[in-house]
């Protein structure tokens, strides 16, 4: 039998070890929990830091990132920041960012493009308006130099009309550039003639020297006689515009193995190679053309080449320096563009160069003489001195001018005295000397159904020398 004190100590003893044992239990339970709450603590902390990270990374998004995306859809060049954290690059947080520009890309260009077109739908209907209105103005000037033939006068209306004609181009080109048609149809025309043409459209046509090395019958299809006329007058006027006004602008015209070349060289300050690089971009016509890359105010007009050199299949470059320091512009007219007259039953304007390419020694035609008293073939855009001399509401005094009889040296461009010897010219001979172009602008305008053009130039009329009729392009 086992005694109380043995029991009472057995008991103790299990109870120690029981309190023991929970004791231990205990604590490892609270190590756990201690540990638990360290790891519930750093992960606090790190989500806490994903948390700040992710919302730094959103912020930089929409303030850097964001506009720089939208502002690359208009220039390319520009480069887009990356994210704050280069390790989330290829990450599903750095792919979804990545997407988000994309796809706002991809709207800003595709707004872009609508709101363009929209604007460049609005100006085809401006400025086919304005073209409506300016050649009401340009047929009542016409009417009122038919009507009056006071020589001052006449040179005053002139002028007007020539201004006029420079905004009619201006609007010409806005249109082509939003897309429109040239908006004129033109018959078989001597190469020659478009590209005077073209100059009597500008100011400072007088600086532009044209050298005519084409066979003589050289011509341009019906469908490419306007866009040819067009390019060479805003080749003409970049190179007028970017150089002194006391340079010439040198324009030859050459055969080449696939066709004809017309090559416009100026003596400005030339272009860098960055903005030669945009300039080949624009003429080239790849590219589509956005009203918002033209600049503000616009600069269309190469933007105007590019259209045409797309659709008429043209080339133009002005990749290269021009010698004399400048830049050089090169239209190219394939084959299948060009065509052949009769220079007997269709000479090129009076006033245009006559080409260099001599089969036999130079010497006055018996009909087609240029400058000459005799009788020029009638042709599309001109009219015979019987035409024009009339004794109805012409200018009688030019006409008289012109059938005067006059010395060939007196006739002859060589013989006239220079610039600076010459006396004022009195207002007579001003307004001959705009006569030569009017009698351009006015074919240009009309074609084979011109009015009456005022006279050609005197031997002493210089500003005429470079005056160059459009009424071949005519038409």
């Amino acid at each position: 039998m086992i005694e109380l004190p043995d029991l009472v100590a057995g008991g103790l003893a299990a109870g120690t070890l029981s309190a023991l044992a929970l004791g231990g239990g205990l604590l490892r339970l609270r190590r756990q929990q201690t540990r638990q709450r360290a790891e519930i603590s750093a992960l606090r902390t790190q989500l806490d830091g994903s948390l700040r990270a992710f919302t730094a990374e959103v912020q930089h998004l929409a303030a850097r990132r964001v506009p720089a995306a939208a502002q690359r859809v208009a220039h390319p060049h520009l480069a887009v920041p990356g994210p704050l954290q280069p390790l989330t690059v290829g990450t599903p947080l750095g792919i979804a960012l990545e997407n988000v520009l994309l796809a706002l890309q991809g709207e800003v260009a595709s707004q872009r493009t609508r709101v363009d077109a929209a604007a460049q739908a609005g100006m085809r209907g401006a400025t086919r308006e304005i073209q409506a209105a300016l050649y009401r103005l340009q047929d009542a000037l016409r009417r009122l130099q038919q009507r009056y033939d006071d020589p001052e006068l006449a040179q005053t209306l002139f002028q007007l009309d020539h201004e006029n004609e420079q905004s009619l181009r201006r609007a010409q080109v806005a249109a082509v550039v939003c897309g429109a048609w040239v908006g004129l149809a033109r018959e078989e025309s001597h190469l020659v003639d478009a590209v005077t043409g073209g100059q009597a459209r500008l100011a400072g046509y007088q600086r532009v020297k044209v050298h005519n090395h084409l066979e003589s019958g050289t011509a341009l299809v019906s469908h490419a006689v306007e866009p040819v006329a067009i390019i060479v007058a805003e080749l003409l006027d970049n190179a007028l515009r970017h150089s002194a006004p006391d340079t010439d602008v040198v324009v030859s015209l050459e055969h080449v193995h696939h066709g004809v070349c017309v090559t416009v060289d100026d003596a400005g300050l030339g272009m860098t190679r960055d903005e030669r690089d945009r300039a080949q971009r624009l003429v080239a016509g790849d590219a589509p053309i956005l009203l918002t890359d033209l600049g503000d105010p616009p600069r269309m007009g190469l933007a105007a080449i590019g259209r045409l050199t797309r659709q008429f299949d043209l080339g133009v470059d002005v990749s290269s320096a021009s010698p004399y320091g400048g830049v050089r512009a090169v239209l190219r007219v394939d084959s299948h563009l060009l065509s052949r007259l009769d220079p007997a039953d269709r000479p090129p304007a009076p006033s245009a160069p006559r080409t260099t390419r001599k089969s036999v020694p130079a010497a006055p035609a018996p009909t087609h003489a240029y400058g000459m008293q005799d009788a020029v073939p009638d042709a599309p855009g001109h009219h015979t001195p019987t035409d024009e001399i009339g004794d109805g509401d012409g200018l009688p005094q030019r006409r008289r001018r012109r059938t005067r009889p006059a010395p060939a040296a007196a006739v002859s461009e060589a013989s006239a005295p220079p610039v600076s010897s010459r006396p004022a010219r009195r207002p007579e001979e001003a307004a001959a000397a705009l006569g030569a172009l009017q009698s351009g602008t006015a074919a240009a305008r009309s074609g084979a159904e011109a009015a009456p053009a005022a006279g050609a130039p005197t031997a002493g009329a210089h500003d005429t020398d470079h005056t160059h009729d459009e009424g071949g392009a005519a038409r």
